[in-house]
């Protein structure tokens, strides 16, 4: 398996959208020194008001596991969830790429 890729759909309590960015922002700044991690990049719906996507690349299944399982993630984690209403988190492997016209398979 190459690339493994998490992926979080949040909505931020009404009023609270810039303390979450704030708090996303601390959150990754954390989580991109961990062993494994790539860029992480949080993005903003641009036709469903209020609702925030996060993207982040690891290297491996295994570095996300490890993160995820130390007990300074759930700290972590509930600082982030504070701001929140609903996170809908997801562990992603690419099956394909599209890039200057060619796609390719990486099953």
């Amino acid at each position: 398996m190459g690339a493994v890729y998490t992926t979080g759909s949040w909505t931020p309590s009404q009023g609270r959208e810039d303390d979450f960015v704030a708090a996303w922002e601390e959150f990754a700044g954390w989580a991109s020194g961990w062993p494994g991690a790539g860029q992480l990049r949080l993005t903003r719906d641009l036709f469903e008001e209020g609702r925030y996507v996060s993207f982040g690349e690891w290297m491996s299944l295994d570095d996300v596991h490890a993160w995820k399982g130390s007990p300074e993630f759930k700290e972590r984690m509930a600082r982030l969830l504070l701001h929140v209403d609903e996170f809908k988190p997801a562990e992603l492997a690419e099956v394909a790429l599209a890039e200057s016209g060619v796609t390719t398979l990486r099953v």
